[in-house]
């Protein structure tokens, strides 16, 4: 049974002095943990991990290394073996090790900004250091803050993390998803033949279309409800290898559009020894990463954190406790091996880890009471009649460790010579549609989408329960501003010099929501509807609670 708040706060009173409470959010996560640690395995015997590691392999691997694509080719120091190691390695520690293994972690877009605007600004120095080395250095400095923050529970702080950060957070992910698919299109137009760009963009098109279209067909009232969940399911990975497919079909092929690069089994890029000796940089290089270190860490603290309430968001019927201090503790350790072999740090993924939950939802129907509740409410939907007799909702998760360590294994198999191949057939334009999908797919469930799309809908067919309804549209407006704006500014910086920074702004709204948001002319009552907490009472107890 996981501790409470208040065994929590007893735990701190009976300590002589401020040294003993030390690690005490690590070692309530592992007590609130362990007991559950065989049933995480024992769980899985359960058919919904088959579609949840299928859908989530291909949702992390193939953005991972499509992100990194840019920095593979900026840097020259990395490769498709790096990428696919970080995604396994993440993969392995967290789902065998980790608190709360229904966190995704891997190779996020932010990160390969990150280190591709540490090789600019380093290798732009007239006597500039060795990338790799300095890199490790900053991995390590922080690493060792990751277990400094853990230690001294200061992950505590995300009990201010509300929806109006990771609505924003999520928002600004969304775009640069939107964005890379473009990144990816257009590189092909300076890069490769016309009429191979071209085929390329059908394909990203052909893509985004068929993966809406399953999607949309498992939310329609057509077929058995066994079909449309197997279209919700497959539908993703299906959309991937019959569109690929399509690149090899007629004069599609003749093209030769542009596929994903691969190297060497199991070999690093440009042929270098796995263990980076990052130990041999001069002096001043490491006190010059010292900062770097700091902003990773702000990065790390911000995204990974987010990812996991996401994953463990009050929509989700969960009944295992989470582990922040102790999977943070964890990721420093991740952070430190990637230094050391010289791949890109993990960390968590959105929004892969709220899709990994959600393929993982056991779907029950609506009991009879529930039911006639419903029909007996005076919306405007019931009047028209548009709620089928049967339908269905989340009752359970099937909460377990093999499907985030069978995605893994899965980027572990890619790393050999056959699959290598199978890789290398993907042509670049799958990915920018499967880019398009997930990130137009996340921004329909944003609370910010949500926010705008009110103000479009024809009100007679709005719920009369529709929370805005009870917030003045000034209001409405004013606060997407302030989320809107915060989005423009993090959007923004990351396509200058100055995207290391990103990180500062990220972390930034934090304090915006608790100091100046509370300042504006909302009431309470409005500030309750327009944000909340991000996950359930029952998940805010390891970090004290919620705002």
């Amino acid at each position: 049974m996981a501790p409470t708040l208040r065994e929590s706060k007893s735990i701190d009173k009976c300590s002589p002095s401020w040294i003993a409470k030390l690690a005490s959010g690590i070692v309530l996560d592992i007590r609130a943990r362990t007991p559950y640690y065989v049933r995480d395995w024992t769980d899985a015997w359960n058919y919904r991990v088959v579609p949840a590691t299928s859908l989530i392999f291909f949702a992390n691997v193939l953005p991972g290394i499509a992100f990194s694509l840019d920095l593979i080719e900026t840097t020259e120091q990395y490769g498709v073996a790096e990428v696919l190691l970080s995604s396994f390695m993440a993969a392995f520690v967290f789902s065998v090790f980790g608190a709360q293994p229904l966190t995704i972690a891997g190779v996020t877009g932010p990160i390969t900004v990150f280190n591709k605007t540490i090789f600019r600004i380093t290798q732009s120095q007239p006597d500039a250091p060795n990338y790799l080395q300095f890199v490790g250095w900053v991995y390590l400095w922080a690493a060792i803050i990751h277990w400094v923050t853990s230690i001294l529970n200061w992950c505590n702080f995300l009990k201010y993390v509300t929806l109006f950060s990771c609505d924003t957070f999520g928002f600004y992910v969304s775009w640069v998803y939107l964005q890379y698919g473009v990144q990816v299109v257009t590189r092909q137009l300076d890069s490769s033949s016309l009429p191979g760009a071209l085929v390329s963009i059908i394909l990203a098109i052909l893509m985004l279309a068929v993966s809406f279209l399953f999607q949309s067909l498992s939310q329609k009232t057509l077929f058995h409800r066994h079909v449309r969940r197997f279209l919700a399911d497959y539908g993703m990975p299906i959309s991937l290898i019959a569109t690929s497919g399509m690149a090899y079909w007629g004069k599609f092929d003749a093209t030769n559009p542009e596929t994903l690069p691969i190297s060497g089994a199991f070999q690093p890029a440009n042929g270098r020894a796995w263990l980076v000796p990052f130990w041999q940089l001069e002096g001043k290089w490491v006190g010059i990463a010292l900062p770097f270190g700091i902003i990773l860490w702000i990065l790390f603290f911000f995204d990974h954190n987010v990812s996991s309430l996401m994953a463990q968001g009050s929509e989700f019927p969960l009944r295992k406790p989470p582990g922040f201090h102790y999977d943070f503790f964890l990721l420093g350790i991740t952070t430190l091996i990637a230094g050391l072999l010289g791949i890109p740090a993990p960390n968590g993924l959105i929004p892969q880890a709220p899709i990994h939950t959600t393929s993982l939802l056991v779907m029950g129907r609506v009991s009879k009471k529930d039911d006639e509740e419903i029909q007996s409410s005076g919306s405007d939907e019931n009047v028209l009649g548009n709620i089928p007799e049967y339908r269905e909702q989340p009752i359970a998760v099937v909460e377990q460790r093999v499907s985030n360590l069978a995605q893994g294994s899965l980027c572990l198999v890619l790393l050999s010579g056959p699959f290598l191949h199978v890789l290398n057939l993907i042509p670049r334009g799958v990915l920018a549609g499967l880019f398009w999908f997930m990130g137009a797919d996340a921004l329909q469930g944003n609370g910010i989408t949500q926010k705008i799309l009110y103000f479009f809908r024809d009100k007679k067919l709005t719920s009369k329960e529709e929370p805005l309804r009870r917030v003045r549209k000034s209001r409405i407006m004013l606060f997407l501003a302030i989320q809107v704006i915060a989005f423009g500014a993090t959007f923004a910086i990351t396509q200058t010099i100055a995207a290391i920074g990103f990180p500062i702004i990220i972390m930034g709204l934090i304090p915006l929501r608790i100091l100046l948001i509370p300042r504006l002319p909302f009431t309470t009552d409005e500030l309750a509807i327009l944000d909340g907490p991000t996950a359930s009472p029952f998940t805010m107890e390891s970090v004290g609670g919620s705002l």
